[in-house]
């Protein structure tokens, strides 16, 4: 049956979905209130020295590769350019709503939802779907500080704004900076503004640590941190085959290879002569957080381009003799023309009303979605892009299958009491292997491809376990999943076979 749907986002998240609901034979929109696809990678939000945090052979679609002069790490502007290729090579530019903000969603009969929209030109819209997919990210809105004294500041010359709002290195050029987080992002910042600012300072609450590239100089990270194995020194939910060896048997093993990156950093970044060694060991790493390292950053460190507060963070902002400052915990005062905060994001559905959001929800606010997709009480709502993970794309791309499968009624669902105890169960484990750091429940790092295999096998749809098998020692290639979509959409599309049945009249 042939439905309307509106799909909210047009990231990886939402192309991917309208891709495969449309070629499901269903009416889609897409709408987003950025003026171009790609999400965080829109022109709209990404900041200066913005790159994957995978290589480009890891962060793509099943069907749909890179340029082949494109670098392993594609910047922003990059990504952006590759997932508005998807969405024109995949005939998607049609279905796009541009420059249009979902501004209400509201439950109708049967499943279905009333979508309120608008334009750029501040004109409204109503309009009602059989069914929504909500793919707006959970890197959605950023998480600034509230500062005390930030009138103050701001009266004296200061600007405090988010990573995702600062897009010109020039605006530093020779202003004192102050990058708040030691994220990726953060450091991404610093080593992009270091070059023009006159002074660059990082201030990071908690240290964390972080992956080279390539280890010892010469081994690409992804060969150890994303292949099956490398997923497998972290302890699932559910243990299968080998990984029940490495959290068994061979415990001691599985921890030396996580502790012997730990040592590699330490050595390549010099971490101990800088004095940033994280807390903890790389064991560990699930249960704090960990980045790839920004290149150049630690380099900066040492000649002194960057400086890095450790374990401090910002107590109040003020107006001083010569300008704007920042108070530190720590007593430092430092001058700050300007801070940007890579401090994270807020998962946030502002198109909703409050009792249906918290019906998404659990009491810590964590997001109640059976497979990462399926709301428990939400009919006729589905969310995508709330798997993120080192491979989201792919995450996303089988996502998209799952729904267009539950909207065929092809998905063997348990019992409702079931299903909320595979959230819950679920929730918990993420709870303690994270450390609650794992995004309200919708981010499935370092579990890629157990969300993957989740999902496909409530299809059906596996891969041979002799391909799965080369990416225990190789990195996951997402094109080793192409023909998953055309075979589930040609069973899903394809009306039963009738057998003739035998006359009995005599």
């Amino acid at each position: 049956m042939t439905m309307r749907i509106a799909v909210i986002g047009a990231g990886a998240a939402g192309l991917v979905t309208a891709k495969v609901l449309f070629r499901a034979g269903h009416e889609v929109e897409v709408f987003d209130r950025t003026p171009d696809v790609g999400g965080v990678w829109s022109r709209t939000r990404r900041y200066p020295g913005l790159t994957t945090q995978s290589p480009k052979g890891q962060y793509s679609f099943s069907d749909h590769p890179y340029p082949r002069d494109c670098p392993e790490w594609p910047t922003g502007a990059q990504v952006q350019e590759y997932f508005a290729g998807y969405a024109t090579a995949s005939g998607l530019d049609p279905l796009l709503r541009l420059n249009t903000e979902v501004v209400a969603l509201r439950p109708a009969a049967e499943g279905r939802w009333t979508v309120r929209t608008r334009d750029a030109a501040g004109e409204h819209a109503e309009t009602e779907y059989d069914r929504v997919v909500v793919a707006n990210g959970i890197f959605c809105e950023p998480a600034v500080p509230d500062y005390p004294g930030l009138e103050e500041f701001t009266a004296a010359g200061g600007r405090l704004c988010a990573g995702t709002e600062f897009h010109d290195t020039l605006e530093a050029r020779g202003r004192q900076v102050l990058v708040v987080g030691y994220g990726k992002s953060a450091c991404d910042l610093a080593v992009a503004v270091s070059g023009t600012a006159a002074g660059t300072h990082v201030i990071a609450r908690r240290l964390l640590w972080k992956i080279p590239r390539r280890i010892a100089g010469v081994l690409n990270f992804k060969m150890l941190m994303l292949t099956r194995l490398g997923e497998a020194l972290f302890r699932y939910v559910r243990l299968r085959g080998f990984e029940r060896f490495l959290h068994g048997p061979g415990d001691g093993l599985r921890r030396a290879l996580l502790n012997s990156l730990g040592s590699v950093s330490m050595r390549q970044f010099r971490l101990r002569q800088l004095k940033l060694v994280p807390s903890g060991r790389m064991e560990h790493i699930i249960t704090t957080a960990v980045g790839l390292a920004t290149e150049g950053f630690f380099e900066n460190v040492t000649d002194g381009s960057i400086t890095v507060h450790p374990d401090t963070t910002i107590t109040r902002l003020a107006a001083g003799p010569t300008g704007p400052l920042a108070h530190l915990a720590d007593g430092t005062v430092l001058p700050a023309d300007l801070i940007v905060c890579a401090t994270g994001f807020r998962q946030d559905l502002p198109f909703l009303d409050k009792d249906t959001r918290q019906g998404l929800t659990d009491t810590h606010g964590n997001f109640m979605l059976y497979r990462q997709i399926r709301p428990l009480d939400a009919p006729g709502l589905y969310f995508n892009g709330y798997n993120s993970s080192f491979m989201s794309p792919l995450n996303a791309e089988i996502a998209a299958l799952w729904i267009a499968a539950d909207l065929a009624g092809a998905v063997p669902l348990p019992e409702p009491a079931e299903m909320r105890r595979t959230v819950v169960d679920q929730l918990a484990f993420m709870d303690t292997a994270t450390n609650r750091h794992h995004c309200r429940g919708a981010k499935i790092i370092p579990f890629s491809m157990h969300n993957v295999d989740e999902m496909l096998e409530d299809l059906d749809a596996q891969i041979p376990a002799r391909i799965r098998a080369t990416h225990w020692i190789k990195p996951v290639d997402p094109s080793a999943y192409r023909s998953v979509t055309p075979t589930l959409l040609a069973r899903l599309t394809t009306p039963p076979t009738t057998e003739p049945q035998p006359d009995t009249a005599a």
